[in-house]
C-alpha cells in the first residue's frame, strides 16, 4: 500500500510539473504590452512597460529552459512548433531588454561580433542555442511551413508583427493563417503598384520556402489585390530594421 501511495504521489507530482502548453505567462505579457497598429496588420511592443515586468518574462524563459529534449520529443508536432516560436519571440524581447532603451535596432548588438541572431545567449532543450538555431536549424528544417516566417519576430518594424498572444498548439493552424493574412494585407510591406508586386525582402531571403512563388502569391490573390491568374514581376522592398518600439513609432 505504501508503495502504491508513493507511486501515486510521484504521478501527481509529475502531472503538477508538466509543461503548460497554454504558455499563459507569455501570453499575459503580450496581451498587456503589444500595441496593434494599422488595423491590426502590424504591431509595436511597449518595451518600457515590458521592462517593468522583466522578472515575469525571465521566469517564463526559465520554465522553457527546464524542458528536456526527451520531454520535448514526446509532445505533438504542433506543441513543439508553438514552443519553439514562443521561445524565439520571448528570447528576442529579452535580448532587446538587456540594452533597452539604449538601442535603435537589434543590429546595434553587432553584425559580426555579438551578432544577436547567432549569439548562443540562452539554453533550450539542454544546450546553448541562438535565435538562428531555432529558426534555421530547427523550425525551417524540421517543421517546413512558410507561415512560420510570419510568426517569428525579429524585433524590427520590417518584420511580420509580434502577435498579441502566445502561440498554442490547439489554435496554431488558425494563428499562422491569420498572421499570413495580416502581413500580406499590410500595404507598407506588400502591395501591387504600377503593374509590379512589391513585397517584403523576406520573400527574397527565403525564396526556397515559398516556391513556386507565383503560385504562393496567387493563393492570397484577393488579399494582395492580384487579378485572377496574374503573375506580375516581383520587386523586393527595403527592410526596416528599426526597433519595433511603441514609444518611438507613431501609429500608421
Amino acid at each position: 500500500m505504501r508503495q502504491l501511495a508513493f507511486l501515486a504521489g510521484v504521478a501527481l507530482a509529475s502531472t503538477a510539473l508538466a509543461f503548460d502548453h497554454s504558455h499563459q505567462p507569455w501570453s499575459a505579457l503580450l496581451k498587456k504590452h503589444v500595441v496593434l497598429v494599422d488595423g491590426g496588420k502590424a504591431s509595436r511592443l511597449n518595451y518600457a512597460a515590458m521592462a517593468q515586468e522583466r522578472a515575469a518574462l525571465q521566469a517564463y524563459l526559465e520554465g522553457l529552459s527546464r524542458v528536456s529534449e526527451a520531454e520535448f520529443r514526446a509532445w505533438s508536432r504542433l506543441e513543439q512548433m508553438a514552443f519553439l516560436v514562443n521561445a524565439y519571440n520571448a528570447h528576442t524581447v529579452e535580448k532587446v531588454l538587456t540594452r533597452y532603451p539604449n538601442l535603435k535596432s537589434i543590429w546595434d548588438f553587432g553584425r559580426f561580433f555579438a551578432n544577436p541572431f547567432r549569439d548562443p545567449f540562452f539554453s533550450l532543450l539542454g544546450e546553448r542555442m541562438s535565435l538562428d538555431t531555432i529558426e534555421h536549424e530547427i523550425l525551417r528544417k524540421k517543421y517546413p511551413d512558410p507561415r512560420l516566417h510570419y510568426a517569428v519576430n525579429c524585433a524590427s518594424i520590417g518584420c511580420p508583427m509580434l502577435r498579441e498572444e502566445a502561440y498554442v498548439a490547439v489554435h496554431l493552424e488558425r494563428q499562422l493563417e491569420e498572421q499570413a493574412v495580416r502581413f500580406l494585407s499590410d500595404r507598407t510591406r506588400n502591395r501591387l503598384r504600377d503593374g509590379r508586386l512589391e513585397v517584403s525582402k523576406i520573400f527574397d531571403w527565403f525564396k526556397e520556402d515559398f516556391e513556386p512563388r507565383d503560385q504562393y502569391f496567387l493563393r492570397y490573390a484577393g488579399i494582395l489585390g492580384l487579378p485572377p491568374g496574374a503573375s506580375p514581376p516581383l520587386v523586393f522592398l527595403d527592410y526596416d530594421w528599426s526597433l519595433n518600439d511603441s514609444r518611438s513609432s507613431s501609429p500608421r
